[in-house]
């Protein structure tokens, strides 16, 4: 599956036990892993500025970059979401062809899919997963 993680879901990931660690660490290692320089970006920020943490400090951040491909994300026709920080991950995944998003973003889940991608919260990326 080609999968894009929206920046809430990598920095849970990052700095808290849980739902989107597992996903990180045990999920996301059998599909395709997309992002762009707007979104690695985003994560650096909220790292330096949320976390206190500097990039160079989290070994997976090095990982990521390593293992997802980057894209250029499309030009979307029309503003979309509230936050053009959402735009941004919605035109990243439209570019990388994405079968989902997984998100915490409210903004986001509230579309439900968008150009045919599935936009889930980690929750429900699991269930589907669990379910085959």
């Amino acid at each position: 599956m080609r999968v894009v993680c929206d920046t809430n879901v990598l920095a849970a990931a990052l700095v808290a036990e849980g739902l989107c660690r597992d996903i990180v660490k045990r999920r996301l290692p059998a599909h395709d892993l997309y992002t762009s320089k707007g979104m690695i970006d985003e994560l650096v920020g909220t790292l330096r500025r949320k976390f206190r943490v500097e990039p160079r400090d989290v070994p997976f951040l090095k990982a990521y970059r390593e293992r997802a491909e980057l894209v250029k994300p499309e030009k979307l026709k029309r503003p979309v979401c509230r936050d053009p920080d959402d735009d941004l991950v919605l035109a990243t995944a439209v570019a990388a062809r994405a079968d989902c998003i997984i998100t915490g973003d409210d903004d986001l889940l509230i579309l439900d899919r968008f150009a045919g991608i599935a936009i889930l919260s980690p929750r429900a990326f699991v269930d589907a997963m669990d379910r085959g």
